[in-house]
């Protein structure tokens, strides 16, 4: 009979443990990887023809270009118009960057995160 961890999982088999942890550490590796390289990934976001957001993998705001010529400013509502363009183009920066990154991890973890026993430790 195999003795079990504190968690219920059984101990021994020493070659398929070693194998697992192998494989987890270059998952984790991998994961490490994926990280720095969001830093540099960017995905960009025009809203209203008017307002550009770049946005990195770590949705840090890389810029923001306001394609002055298309605003109309005898309008006496331009700024709010702008306004809600930049708060428009942000937010979609940002939801877009958070599942390029969510795209990222799930290609390495193929969903392993949700495995029972692991405790979040990969997500």
């Amino acid at each position: 009979m195999k003795k079990r961890m504190g968690g219920g999982m059984p101990m021994g088999g020493g070659g398929n443990q070693a194998a697992m942890m192998k494989q987890l550490q270059k998952m984790q590796e991998d994961m490490v990887a994926a990280q720095q390289a969001l830093e540099t990934e960017t995905v960009e976001v025009t809203t209203g023809g008017i307002v550009t957001v770049v946005i990195s993998g770590h949705q840090r705001v890389q810029s923001i270009t306001i394609k002055t010529e298309a605003i109309d400013t005898s309008d006496a509502e331009w700024a709010t118009d702008l306004q809600d363009l930049l708060v428009i183009a942000v937010n979609d920066a940002i939801e877009k960057s958070q599942t390029m990154a969510a795209q990222r991890m799930e290609s390495i973890t193929g969903g392993l995160g949700n495995i029972p026993g692991l405790g979040g430790l990969l997500g």
